[in-house]
């Protein structure tokens, strides 16, 4: 009788045991919700913070044409007799460095940076400035942007303006440019950077009233 009972004893646990975990399973869902809000709290397209603060650094490099033709473009460079200095080269590859910041608004974004860009052939010698930004956020970590700032450009041993003033050899003025970025997982490379890290980043600016054209292509390192 008492192996009967014993018996009788296991096989009740044995069934309870299914039920019981039934029973406990809408348990889970309330533990989910609980951790529901750290989940879904906003975030941009790559993962970040929606709302916040992410700065950057970068090198660049490309080519600067500027127009130098007559009423159109900078100043042309004129020799001492009046007479159109010809070989002087207003074009030229350049590599820049760039610091700034991006501030994530949902979707898009809002920044600002500075940059310094160092010629390394033809007459340029050196630029510098600061842009505004503004675009929008794509995929895991990309961008597309627009931007527009102030640049001053030096020139190297320029000979005269047609203005006449001898000793200046820089000119400044509007810039604006089109661009976009992105990260290693948006060319398929698993998404390595996470939350930080390198992407690629190629625009195109133009100084003053398209005085210039300017493709640049780099690696720009986020926070």
């Amino acid at each position: 009788m008492r192996t009967l009972k014993l018996a009788a004893a296991a096989a009740g646990v044995l069934f309870a045991a299914p039920v019981f975990a039934q029973d406990m399973a809408p348990a889970a869902p309330a533990d989910t919700a609980m951790a529901a809000p750290a989940d879904t709290a906003p975030q941009a397209p790559d993962g970040t913070r929606a709302f916040g603060i992410e700065p950057y650094v970068g090198v660049m490099g490309g080519w600067e044409q500027f127009d130098n033709e007559p009423n159109h473009g900078i100043p042309q460079a004129i020799n001492s007799n009046g007479t159109l200095r010809n070989n002087y080269r207003l074009a030229g590859a350049l590599v820049q460095g760039v610091v700034g910041f991006n501030v994530p608004l949902g979707p898009v974004f809002v920044g600002a940076e500075g940059n310094v860009a160092k010629g390394v052939s033809g007459n340029i010698d050196w630029e510098y400035g600061a842009a505004g930004r503004f675009g929008v956020r794509a995929g895991d970590s990309g961008m597309f942007y627009g931007k527009v700032g102030y640049q001053w450009v030096d020139f190297d041993n320029y000979p005269a303006f047609v203005s006449g003033d001898r000793n200046n050899k820089k000119v400044d003025g509007i810039t604006y440019g089109i661009g976009t970025e992105f990260g290693p997982k948006d060319i398929g490379l698993q998404g390595i950077t996470g939350n930080a890290g390198f992407r690629i980043r190629a625009e195109v600016n133009t100084f003053g009233d398209f005085h210039s054209f300017r493709p640049m292509l780099g690696v720009i390192t986020h926070f």
